[in-house]
């Protein structure tokens, strides 16, 4: 018998099974095609070699010179740094944090671990989450340290069951972004962008040495750049993000996803990296749970500003089906109840029917994004109700009744309609003046991906034990969230894996 047939062919049906775009053709090299039958010229040398620019590659590489590594080198395909963290909205879920002690709040890894496990159906891998949340006050210290400020309060995002999220006060990722990539120069670590990652090159051993990038590579453009292989001693770590953007492979896993749902990712979140990894025998998993933002908006492309607007606003608003005039789901569900909820809401001819967020203008202006939604046109202020239903088409009347019925449950503290806590919602009254976005989900995270161990290594499906000399982190892994991830829980999710994979190879 042809083991090695055998091998390759189990892997293909393997990855056909997980829906895989293009498996066929991922499955197809030999293990021999993945190792050097020759010597290889190398073009470059380094200690420690992260490809990708976000919050995974840059802790990985602050931590790394931390535990005194003096060669390392980040590259990120994109003219900029920070990928998708940049667009990232900025919230940071940390356990027993130094907020939550100021002001009493009871909280744990453990608890943060349930919520989320909670969340991703029982499908989530508990070990990661703990491991994650056990140490995210470590990666909440490195973005102090680096100059990252944080607005005075915490939120309670949806499926959280105490407060725990900070957020950066530019509401947005690229708060702690810039400091880290001004901490890495402070620090000597080389930044190279438009350097496009090819492929792993490996060893005749079988180790990942080091990879093929294209250096002066430009996206979107003609221009691939020139190929240059660079070698890494330690390993090598993979924290290129998700595939949000690839509707072929995304609608592959999940048939809903078509282009009819936008995306918050930018451009460039296409999902290579994975695929080589899938391809050199790394582990699918949960490839087909991909995760809708249900606070995006129709109104505005990628992230935008009604994204965190309304991440704050749900606590205290009413989300309305403009058919009928009334509340269709809990505002601080899970995103994945909430998105579902929204999907469903179709004109006759089963177009969208994007539903409208109301909120008293007397609240939404504590949060900094208010003033950007009025401004750039995706939100409107209304002094009456009258106004507010002629401009949607909402039915008046029963709208007047359902805005009644909620404020009867400010009052009581008891939402008698979806169960919705009303703690945040406390004294908020939806009253005239009022602001109104529109909500529609976008795809915003991938939940699927390459499998990892704790100490961020990535596992091979010939022996199910770590391919040597590879690390990932991020979204580019699979397993951590299950089916629905909790808002906020990324950046520590990034940025500790970053953090223990450096330290992994550190060791090595």
């Amino acid at each position: 018998m042809d083991n090695k047939k055998d091998y390759q062919a189990d892997r293909r049906r393997f990855l056909v099974s997980m829906g895989v775009a293009g498996a066929a053709t991922l499955a197809g090299p030999s293990l021999s095609a993945m190792v050097n039958e020759g010597e290889v010229e190398w073009g470059e040398d380094h200690e420690i070699v992260v490809i990708g620019s976000g919050f995974t590659g840059l802790a990985a590489a602050i931590e790394a010179h931390k535990l005194g590594a003096t060669d390392i080198v980040v590259y990120d395909m994109m003219p900029y740094f920070g990928g998708n963290s940049t667009y990232n909205g900025g919230l940071f879920a940390v356990p027993d944090s130094p907020l939550q002690k100021e002001n009493g709040i009871e909280d744990s890894p453990e608890r943060m671990t349930a919520d989320q496990v909670l969340a991703g159906r029982g499908l989530a891998y508990q070990d990661l989450l703990l491991h994650v949340a056990s140490h995210a006050n470590e990666a909440l210290q490195m973005t102090l340290d680096a100059g990252t400020e944080y607005l005075p309060y915490l939120q309670q995002l949806g499926g959280h069951s105490v407060p725990r999220t900070y957020q950066t006060i530019e509401a947005c990722g690229a708060g702690i972004i810039r400091p880290l990539v001004e901490q890495c120069r402070k620090l000597g670590i080389k930044l190279v962008t438009r350097a496009k990652f090819k492929r792993l090159i490996f060893n005749k051993e079988g180790t990942v040495e080091g990879a093929e990038i294209a250096m002066g590579y430009y996206f979107g453009r003609d221009v691939d750049g020139t190929p240059v292989n660079v070698r890494s001693k330690r390993g090598l770590l993979i924290a290129t993000g998700g595939f949000a953007r690839n509707v072929g492979l995304r609608s592959a896993q999940d048939p809903t996803l078509t282009e009819e749902v936008p995306s918050t990712n930018p451009p460039s979140a296409t999902g290579e990296a994975l695929l080589e990894m899938f391809r050199v025998g790394a582990v699918p998993v949960h490839m087909a749970y991909i995760q809708t933002g249900p606070w995006a908006s129709p109104d505005e492309d990628g992230f935008g500003y009604v994204s965190n607007y309304s991440i704050y606003n749900f606590a205290h608003s009413v989300s309305i089906n403009v058919r009928t005039g009334k509340r269709f789901m809990n505002e601080i569900a899970d995103r994945k109840t909430r998105s579902d909820a929204q999907l469903a809401l179709r004109n006759d001819d089963g177009s969208p029917l994007p539903p409208i967020t109301i909120t008293s203008f007397e609240d939404a202006k504590e949060h900094p994004t208010m003033e950007k939604v009025l401004k750039y046109k995706v939100g409107w202020k209304f002094d009456t109700l009258e106004e507010l239903t002629a401009h949607f088409n909402v039915p008046l009347e029963p709208l007047k009744a359902q805005i009644e019925e909620y404020n009867g449950y400010v009052k009581s503290g008891m939402d008698e309609q979806f169960g919705k806590p009303m703690g945040k919602a406390e004294g908020k009254y939806i009253r005239a003046p009022f602001v109104v976005v529109r909500n529609w989900p976008k795809v915003h995270y991938c939940q699927g991906g390459a499998q990892i161990d704790v100490h961020a290594r990535v596992i091979g499906s010939d022996n199910w034990q770590p391919i040597p000399g590879l690390y990932a982190g991020g979204e580019v892994t699979g397993g951590m969230h299950g089916v629905s991830r909790l808002g906020s829980c990324s950046i520590p999710d990034c940025m500790v894996m970053g953090m223990t994979a450096a330290r992994t190879m550190m060791k090595s």
